[in-house]
């Protein structure tokens, strides 16, 4: 028998071991996709996976990666998706401003640009770099 009080909003989550290669970007774009396709939050997949994509490729480029690899973890709870990739490297990121003529240097600006909220934290001897997207539910009845 459930406990009284409040409803708990529902939680769903994943975690996706990655190897620390090229290839991981786009295993964790799909995974991100699938999941945000099961759990009925299909209007959040392109964000989702391009915040994915560069957090997971910043790490592969600048982390130190250790024996472990890297760790997507994905989560959906009350009004966020939560996405966070650990890696083994305790340096948080930096993100800089690109020139206009880089061909590089954009992860973060799009990071920024897409995301509710992003940072890092430390997690044991690494770090998880992580960003929300908010879930925006159309109610019954209203545009």
């Amino acid at each position: 028998m459930p406990l009284p009080g409040p409803a708990r909003p529902s939680l769903r989550a994943i975690r996706v071991r990655l190897p620390a290669a090229r290839q991981s970007a786009q295993l964790a774009r799909q995974a991100v996709r699938r999941a945000l396709t099961t759990w009925q939050l299909e209007e959040l997949a392109e964000a989702a996976e391009l915040i994915t994509s560069e957090i997971v490729t910043n790490t592969i480029r600048h982390a130190t990666a250790g024996d472990a690899g890297i760790s997507l973890h994905l989560e959906a709870s009350g009004t966020l998706v939560r996405i966070e990739v650990h890696d083994a490297d305790p340096r948080p990121p930096v993100p800089r401003v690109p020139a206009e003529l880089d061909e590089s240097g954009f992860g973060f600006v799009i990071v920024e640009a897409l995301a509710a909220r992003w940072g890092s934290r430390q997690i044991g001897k690494g770090k998880a770099v992580w960003a929300e997207l908010r879930i925006e539910r159309q109610q019954a009845g209203q545009p």
